[in-house]
């Protein structure tokens, strides 16, 4: 895995490719379609994030008991 806040930053409001290794990026595009078709020329599995316009922490956690 690698720092996503450094991606997230340049490529705010747009989807990303990644190859399986989850650290090599592979493309970015304003939807997620242009994103992997970008990405499927390099590469044959890749894998699509979104990132935010804003990153916020998250530190907590819920368990609900049946």
């Amino acid at each position: 895995m690698i720092d996503v806040s450094k991606i997230a930053k340049k490529y705010a409001g747009q989807w990303v490719a990644f190859a399986e290794d989850q650290k090599t990026l592979l493309a970015s595009g304003r939807t997620a379609k242009e994103a992997y078709e970008k990405a499927k020329r390099k590469h044959k599995n890749p894998i699509l994030s979104y990132m935010p316009d804003n990153l916020i922490s998250f530190v907590g956690y819920y368990e609900i008991r049946v």
